[in-house]
């Protein structure tokens, strides 16, 4: 279930997403230069891994101690990883960005990757497995997007075999069909004697999480950016993303 599109005007460049796409996909250049000994050491460095932190009171004393609950979403795991979230980032971040403004954008996003590792941390507390990627805080973006433009189209690819289906669906049945799919695994990992390794499925719970919850606070008032008027939405759409069903005049 692959989102190709949507129909939420924007007003202002999405100058934060452009630079947070630049940074991941510089971080990941930087990776592939490594020689694979340097390589696995940087990660081991600034990816979390939740058992380090099991019992932290007894040896991380500094707050710099914990940067990886920030660094390890800027880290990928390889290319399909990297395309998939940058992607993910690019379709739902712009209208996110327009309608909280840039400052905010950027608090936000750094926030819900910091939820999403510290979910992830909570329910992984004996995990050794490195855990990183943008997805958690990507997570969030799609929470917040989903509050925001709960009614707003989006074009989805579903691959049945091997052929491609097409389906517009409005963007908390998304939200909502996205979050079911990290829910239920997320629930069997808890079952599991053992921690594996894989998709970080409490960093998306968590990420999502924070993105709907905090997204009522976040989101600028009439007196600090002007209203949308109907017309500026995109073509058969209105502002938010709801199809335009007025009679043409």
């Amino acid at each position: 279930m692959l989102p190709l599109s949507d129909s939420v005007a924007r007003r202002q460049p999405p100058f934060v997403t452009w630079a947070l796409i630049a940074i991941n996909v510089l971080v990941f250049l930087h990776e592939l230069a490594l020689p694979p000994p340097a390589r696995a050491l940087f990660l081991r460095i600034y990816a979390l891994v939740p058992a380090d932190y099991a019992h932290a009171g007894s040896f991380f004393t500094h707050p710099l101690d914990y940067y990886p609950f920030l660094t390890n979403a800027f880290l990928h795991g390889g290319w399909l990883h990297l395309i998939f979230n940058l992607w993910t980032l690019w379709l739902f971040a712009p209208a996110v960005e327009d309608r909280l403004g840039a400052a905010r954008f950027l608090s936000f996003y750094l926030g819900a990757a910091l939820a999403a590792s510290v979910t992830h941390a909570f329910f992984n507390a004996t995990s050794t497995v490195p855990a990183l990627g943008a997805s958690g805080a990507i997570a969030g973006v799609i929470g917040c997007y989903a509050r925001l433009f709960p009614f707003a189209r989006l074009l989805l690819v579903v691959p049945i075999l091997f052929f491609p289906f097409f389906f517009e669906v409005p963007a908390l049945v998304f939200a909502a069909l996205w979050f079911l799919m990290q829910m239920l695994p997320g629930l069997l990992s808890l079952a599991m004697e053992q921690p594996a390794g894989g998709i970080a499925w409490w960093a998306h719970i968590g990420g999502f999480a924070a993105g709907w919850l905090a997204t009522p606070w976040l989101v600028r008032t009439g007196r600090t950016r002007r209203r949308y008027y109907d017309d500026e939405g995109i073509f058969g759409f209105l502002p938010d993303g709801r199809r335009d069903r007025r009679p043409w005049r």
